[in-house]
């Protein structure tokens, strides 16, 4: 016996209807009464029904999408003779893999070394955690560890370079995993639909942490969302500066003359972990990571094809090493040698004016170090 279940709009109420919900429990609904499923704790024609498996609607565009993915999959692992509908209408900046591009644009090492330490010379005031860096100085938006909430943040942006009528562009950097976001497909339709100058560079490496890009989607890689939002794609081989460096340049060019947004898929491979607590050998063979880092490294490839042109060489490339270890090493040893931001930082540049709850919880924290002083930093300035 087939099966389906509903997870709808409260423009679906036919459905009920054919399924066997009467009129009598339509109306009970609408009046919240003692009969009615929801007990009155719903909007009225906002109908759910566990008899006639048809999931309760809210009013919330889109939510009943991925509740009723989540119950066919459900379905699926209990090996069901049954199915999932779902209703729905149309109405519905970098991360911190990217501190290349706020070293090119001139934000020192120093200042890296700052944030890291969350010193009163990091820009962000000591409230982030480290390596999420930002600078207003550089048109560069805080990093966030959240996946995919800088890609909205980009089109808002591109939005308002347009209302402004400025030559310029918004850049926001994403992973393949980062797609896997509802931020990315609100984001892409925006930006679509606004007709915004947005460069959507998503890194695709294959891996978010531990799944493969098999078990994120059955699409033909990133590009062809793109495309399907109606954004002008384009796929690059990521391991590639000059094409990179085509490909954006080019991208660049069209996001502003014609101020229109532009994803492009770069097509690479995490040769390292993801972090310090993965170990992707446990999920990947050894021998794949090792001819990756070999044989395509964007880095190596790009030295030899400096070194050909006689741009470089084994000699300066030793010398440029060491001059920035010792750089690197400088700028740590200063910056944990500075103290720390002011206490009153932590509740500061969010309102004009502190509300009332704020005040009380800075004169909290006061007295907390004061009465306990050992448990706080002697350094620690109030």
């Amino acid at each position: 016996m087939e099966m389906f279940y509903g997870a709808m709009q409260y423009r679906e109420p036919g459905v009920l209807l054919w399924r066997g919900f009467t009129l009598q429990e339509f109306a009970n609904q609408c009046f919240g009464n003692k009969f009615d499923n929801g007990k009155g704790r719903q909007m009225p024609i906002h109908y759910g029904s566990t008899k006639h498996n048809y999931f309760t609607v809210a009013s919330t565009v889109g939510t009943q999408i991925p509740h009723a993915v989540g119950a066919a999959y459900a379905l699926k692992m209990e090996e069901r003779d049954a199915c999932t509908v779902t209703y729905f209408g149309d109405g519905g900046t970098s991360t911190y893999r990217e501190p290349g591009v706020l070293l090119w644009r001139g934000f020192t090492l120093q200042e890296f070394a700052n944030q890291c330490f969350g010193n009163k010379f990091d820009n962000g005031k000591g409230r982030q955690m480290p390596i999420h860096y930002g600078s207003t100085k550089h048109n560069y938006f805080t990093v966030a560890s959240t996946v995919g909430t800088q890609i909205p943040h980009a089109v808002g942006a591109a939005y308002a370079l347009k209302m402004e009528e400025r030559d310029a562009c918004t850049v926001t950097y994403f992973g393949d995993g980062g797609t896997s976001t509802g931020d990315f497909h609100a984001a892409l339709n925006f930006a679509a639909v606004m007709e915004v100058p947005v460069i959507f560079i998503c890194r695709n490496n294959g891996w978010a942490i531990s799944t493969p890009s098999a078990d994120q989607f059955r699409s033909d890689g990133i590009v062809v969302r793109g495309q399907a939002y109606g954004v002008r794609s384009i796929r690059v081989d990521g391991n590639d500066a000059l094409a990179m460096y085509n490909a954006v340049n080019e991208a660049r060019t069209m996001a502003i003359g014609e101020q229109k947004p532009i994803l492009i898929e770069a097509l690479t491979y995490r040769a390292g972990h993801h972090s310090t607590s993965d170990d992707s050998t446990k999920y990947r063979p050894g021998d794949e990571i090792e001819w990756w880092r070999m044989a395509q490294d964007p880095v190596t490839r790009f030295r030899k094809w400096i070194e050909m042109k006689g741009w470089w060489s084994a000699e300066a490339e030793s010398e440029f090493r060491s001059s920035v270890r010792k750089q690197v090493l400088n700028a740590i040893q200063v910056a944990e040698k500075v103290e720390k931001p002011p206490i009153k930082e932590l509740f500061t540049d969010v309102y004009d004016f502190p509300p009332p709850n704020l005040c009380e919880q800075e004169a909290s924290l006061r007295e907390a170090i004061r009465r306990h002083p050992q448990d706080y930093p002697p350094d620690f300035l109030m």
